[in-house]
């Protein structure tokens, strides 16, 4: 039982902050397309919100995940390569949040460079690592 409550978390805590992760790029779309400074002071406090807000999602995703590794054991994990690719992912979806950060303190200091198509492409990203990682955690390929 107590692996199913661990799944539970972990799929919970990924959703909430999945969620983050497509909305924070789509808020710098909309900072980068204004030129009104009190418009961009309101994005500078949503953008800092959220990112504060999901953050904590990202660690408690990160947390239940090894829990879960833990729980079904090295040997386990060792016999998992579709577990390594996820985590090869998982990896790059981490640097993606925190890329994320860099660019939130660049359009804090308004020194943004980049125009709103970077960001809707940007934005686009995780979706196609998302897929990837339920496809290797459901179908588990190898």
């Amino acid at each position: 039982m107590t692996i199913l409550w661990l799944k539970a978390l972990h799929i919970f805590f990924m959703v909430a902050w999945m969620a983050g992760i497509f909305y924070l790029p789509r808020l710098f779309v909309y900072h980068a397309q204004t030129t009104d400074q009190a418009v961009r002071d309101q994005f500078k406090i949503m953008e800092r919100r959220l990112w504060l807000f999901v953050t904590p999602f990202a660690f408690l995703t990160l947390f239940f995940g090894v829990a879960l590794i833990v729980t079904y054991g090295l040997d386990w994990l060792k016999h998992s390569g579709w577990l390594h690719a996820k985590l090869t992912l998982l990896v790059g979806l981490y640097a993606y949040h925190f890329y994320l950060l860099k660019l939130l303190k660049q359009f804090a200091r308004d020194e943004n460079t980049r125009s709103d198509k970077f960001y809707r492409i940007l934005n686009e990203a995780p979706v196609l690592v998302l897929l990837g990682i339920v496809i290797l955690a459901v179908v588990k390929p190898f």
